[in-house]
């Protein structure tokens, strides 16, 4: 994953949690505004998600977080 989308969803995940709780779930989508400005980002985060683990549509952010911060 490039190191711009794992800042992008640590940050995103920071401000979920913030706003609503450590018990807030997101899917990849959390991501990226609803226009699809950049589909190759978005595949890379839906290929990170779907293909090479194998998350529900909709996870915690807190776990996304740790696997992103954990290079996993």
């Amino acid at each position: 994953m490039r190191d711009s989308l794992r800042q992008k969803i640590i940050e995103i995940c920071d401000r979920k949690i913030t706003q609503k709780g450590p018990n807030v779930g997101l899917s990849f989508y959390a991501f990226f505004a609803n226009r699809n400005d950049d589909p190759d980002l978005l595949m890379e985060a839906a290929n990170w998600w779907i293909k090479t683990h194998q998350l529900d549509h909709f996870e915690k952010a807190t776990k996304i977080r740790d696997m992103v911060q954990g290079g996993k």
